[in-house]
């Protein structure tokens, strides 16, 4: 089955130092509003399982953000500005006694820019 990206964003200072900022408008619908908070669940590439609690901020005119904090994530993985970080809903089927019985689930991907040979390559953390 085919993955939905959530969003993408190369990170910024204050993304490993504060709070992960997203524009709204890049994440799609949420099924909350302003000031309600909730939780976002993600596993990473090892399976380890990610809850980041999560807000919806107003910024003066620039816009709509959602927020996460995730610090604990930003330290274990010692994340830096420039990283870019993906977050994408996984289709899976689960197959028990016949039946086809569609799950999802987040999935966090973070990749670092390395140069070898002169060449610019992305390679996940």
């Amino acid at each position: 089955m085919a993955n939905l990206k959530f969003f993408s964003k190369t990170l910024t200072k204050i993304d490993i130092e504060r709070k992960l900022s997203v524009l709204l408008s890049s994440t799609g619908q949420l099924p909350f509003e302003e000031g309600q908070m909730m939780t976002l669940t993600v596993y990473d590439d090892s399976g380890c399982r990610w809850i980041f609690p999560c807000s919806i901020e107003e910024d003066g005119g620039s816009g709509r953000f959602l927020t996460l904090g995730w610090l604990e994530f930003v330290n274990k993985k010692n994340l830096r500005v420039g990283d870019k970080l993906i977050i994408h809903e996984e289709f899976m089927n689960n197959n028990s006694k016949g039946q086809a019985n569609p799950r999802t689930w987040n999935r966090i991907y973070v990749q670092r820019k390395i140069r070898l040979f002169g060449v610019d390559i992305w390679g996940n953390l």
